[in-house]
């Protein structure tokens, strides 16, 4: 169960890494849409896990390992925006969601 805290900070994160992806995203995502579908935060606030769905589905595997040889520099830009807010910038680990990608399978398996 996450805190008042873990879900505020959350929240910040997801927002503020959105708008990085938005800006800087065709620099590791070329002609691919990113968007944040989830972010969880640890207790201490130290680590967060980025859950990514990406659009279209094909090389997935390829955009996110460009996505965390960026990583650092995507966390120095969140550092840079989230300054005020909070004291130490979490580390960044990110995930591919796919959560559509079921929902979508087990549309068609009621389909058929």
């Amino acid at each position: 169960m996450e805190s008042t805290r873990q879900k505020k900070v959350s929240r910040l994160i997801q927002k503020e890494l959105a708008d990085i992806f938005l800006k800087r995203g065709n620099e590791f995502a070329h002609g691919k849409l990113v968007s944040i579908t989830r972010v969880r935060v640890s207790p201490d606030l130290s680590f967060v896990k980025v859950y990514i769905s990406i659009f279209p589905a094909t090389n997935q595997d390829d955009v996110l390992k460009a996505i965390q040889e960026y990583s650092s520099k995507i966390r120095f830009e969140l550092g840079q925006k989230v300054r005020t807010q909070l004291r130490i910038v979490p580390g960044i680990a990110f995930h591919i969601d796919d959560s559509l990608d079921y929902i979508d399978k087990i549309d068609k398996l009621l389909k058929s």
